[in-house]
């Protein structure tokens, strides 16, 4: 089987790194949501208006994620055609991000969050795109809004792209990102002692520890698929 193929433990792996970074997403994207409720008119608060607005939101957001997805494996897919040898680099580039997004959700090490700093150029100027959203009322509003949301700098999204990469051609990219931003949403729609409560379940560390070693097991398995074939062939040629 072709470790970088799309079938259920890849985006699983996406779902359980979304649903267990939801600790850095409601430290990040949670004021975010705060804001943007409480700039809805207090005449138009109704249960079910922001209910709709906070699915629009997020909606927009994997939408944005999910189309990153799909042109970073594009783009993969470009650079893998040209070389055998370059494609095994990708396989393995995305084997070893794995790891280390384990290692993240572990707490075991916090590299992935300095990789931010990539995208702040580009959000300099969809920043303003979106300010000129608000105040949302509208559910349409809210979909294109999140959809600037999507690309604010984010090293676990940035990690995310980049397991994209080897993801095989885009239909896999835009699904590997879609299960991660699915993963992700838990974290953002509760809320009150619902939210506190998954705040305190996802932080606990026999959690993200049990998880972490899931993954990178599955990032091994991956390595092992890799170069297991080189190694047959190469005891066929010497017998």
């Amino acid at each position: 089987m072709d470790p970088t193929g799309l079938d259920l433990p890849p985006l699983a792996a996406a779902f359980i790194f979304g649903l267990l970074g939801g600790a850095h997403c409601i430290g990040m994207c949670g004021g975010i949501m705060s804001a943007l409720t409480f700039a809805v008119p207090p005449s138009m608060r109704s249960t079910a208006r922001l209910s709709g607005l906070l699915l629009g939101y997020n909606l927009g957001r994997i939408v944005s994620y999910m189309v990153a997805g799909a042109l970073v494996a594009s783009l993969g897919t470009l650079l893998g055609s040209a070389s055998n040898s370059l494609r095994l680099m990708l396989q393995v580039l995305a084997a070893v991000m794995m790891i280390l997004m384990a290692l993240y959700l572990a707490n075991w090490w916090r590299g992935l969050t300095r990789i931010e700093a990539l995208g702040r150029h580009l959000w300099r100027h969809l920043e303003p795109v979106g300010r000129r959203l608000m105040p949302v009322v509208k559910v349409p509003q809210a979909v294109a809004l999140g959809a600037v949301w999507g690309w604010l700098p984010c090293g676990l999204v940035y990690s995310m792209l980049t397991w994209s990469l080897a993801g095989g051609d885009p239909g896999h990219g835009a699904a590997l990102m879609g299960a991660f931003g699915l993963g992700t949403l838990p974290a953002l729609l509760v809320t009150g002692v619902a939210a506190r409560q998954m705040t305190h379940l996802i932080r606990h560390p026999a959690t993200r520890t049990v998880a972490a070693l899931v993954i990178i097991a599955f990032a091994l398995w991956q390595l092992w698929g890799l170069f297991m074939p080189m190694e047959s062939m190469s005891h066929s040629v010497n017998h």
